[in-house]
């Protein structure tokens, strides 16, 4: 059992923290190290299981990242930006390899990962999925297919807890459509579009954003141009599968040589 690689969960006591804790306790590949809570919230010094509403698993949710980091040899976090680049450090100073799902990161933000990834390996992706990072892929193809007489549209939809938006997938999918384009997105991003905004500017790729009920997450990507369209979507039913797509991360990592990766990376469709 010890020959397993440790993983270390942040942010346990939220949704998609649970789910990867019960999912790292049931994996034949990896055992959980540590979990970690921010200081003050009441899951700290708790039993984990007990903490979930189970029984006892002797690991006790911790507020000390740098400590419980020294102990593994991976860190899955789906927090928020500013824990994120924190944890970023942290890892890299415990050359544990750190698997990121948090989304909204900023350039400032994603700067600072580059900065940890000098040390340790990083893997960063706003999905998890191995169907969104194909549809990723395909949608870079189809874009580098069709001239800027196609208009492009990425239409995505979440639950309505969801605080950032336009969501890390649908980023994703704009940079894959921009890149087959070989424009840059934050040249040809349109977004928001309210009250009288003028006719659709040629080239550019448009985002919007559904926010309801319990939606676990759909992404499409329109391609259209006057007498015909292409669509192609993927749809979430589960959200278990973004954490074994984490989990999947967490191993490839596991002996890589410091530096940013990506889901691609981990699946195999880079190149």
């Amino acid at each position: 059992m010890t020959d397993k690689p440790g993983v270390v969960i942040t942010g346990v006591s939220g949704r998609m923290g649970q789910m990867l804790a019960r999912e790292v306790l049931a994996s034949k590949d990896l055992r959980l190290a540590g979990v970690l809570e921010r200081e003050g919230h009441d899951w700290v010094g708790r039993d984990l299981g007990e903490a979930m509403g189970g029984v006892a698993l002797g690991i006790i949710v911790s507020d000390d990242a740098l400590d419980t980091f020294a102990k593994a040899q991976a860190v899955i976090d789906f927090t928020a930006p500013a824990a994120t680049v924190e944890f970023a450090d942290l890892a890299a100073q415990a050359r544990a390899v750190h698997v990121i799902g948090t989304t909204g990161l900023s350039d400032e933000d994603l700067q600072r990962i580059h900065l940890a990834s000098r040390h340790a390996a990083i893997v960063r992706a706003g999905n998890m999925s191995l169907g969104v990072n194909l549809l990723t892929q395909v949608t870079k193809q189809v874009a580098a297919a069709l001239d800027m007489d196609w208009d492009i549209e990425i239409v995505e939809a979440h639950h309505h807890h969801k605080v950032d938006a336009p969501s890390g997938t649908a980023l994703m999918l704009g940079e894959a459509a921009a890149e087959g384009r070989g424009v840059k997105l934050d040249e040809v991003s349109d977004r928001g579009r309210d009250g009288i905004t003028g006719a659709r500017k040629r080239g550019d790729i448009g985002f919007h954003a559904i926010r309801g009920g319990d939606v676990v997450g759909e992404h499409e990507v329109i391609f259209a141009q006057p007498g015909e369209r292409i669509m192609i979507k993927h749809i979430a039913s589960d959200r278990a599968l973004f954490a074994r797509g984490a989990l999947k991360a967490a191993l490839w990592g596991q002996g890589k040589a410091p530096g940013e990766y990506d889901m691609l990376d981990v699946l195999g469709l880079n190149g």
